[in-house]
């Protein structure tokens, strides 16, 4: 039952969001709405579904880890 309230939510923000994006010819913004809207679905999927998935903090802090060590020793 929830994966398809799931499913139902998504169907709504895709029916509010992707025709005005198409009727002004919004094409890179589409394509990164889609790209997002993408991850958000595989990911609140496989959490309804129980699925064993990596925490998306430890991709920030390893993405942002060295920049902010570099920062450090910088400022030291």
């Amino acid at each position: 039952m929830e994966l398809i309230l799931l499913g139902l939510v998504f169907i709504l923000i895709i029916a509010a969001q992707v025709p005005p994006l198409v009727k002004k010819k919004m094409w890179r913004e589409l394509a990164a709405f889609s790209v997002l809207l993408l991850v958000g679905m595989i990911y609140s999927f496989g959490l309804a579904l129980d699925l064993p998935l990596p925490n998306p903090a430890r991709a920030v802090e390893a993405v942002f880890g060295p920049l902010t060590r570099l920062m450090q020793k910088m400022l030291i």
